[in-house]
């Protein structure tokens, strides 16, 4: 019961971690380029990201048997 409420969890977190992760890499080069478009290049990016990771490791659970 734990390994999965564990591996749920991290689920949860991953999506806004790698929005967030996104987000601040696009700010980063903002600062440090002088531009204002790389935050939501890469908030966009870090949101197709996250979604993939989330995609892949819920059809790695569903080839196992859902358990």
């Amino acid at each position: 019961m734990w390994k999965q409420f564990g591996k749920y969890y991290g689920l949860a977190i991953l999506l806004p971690t790698c929005t967030l992760v996104g987000y601040i890499i696009g700010f980063l080069l903002d600062k440090g380029f002088g531009t204002r478009f790389f935050k939501l290049v890469f908030l966009l990016l870090g949101i197709a990201a996250g979604f993939i990771e989330l995609i892949r490791e819920l059809n790695k659970d569903q080839d196992d048997g859902g358990s």
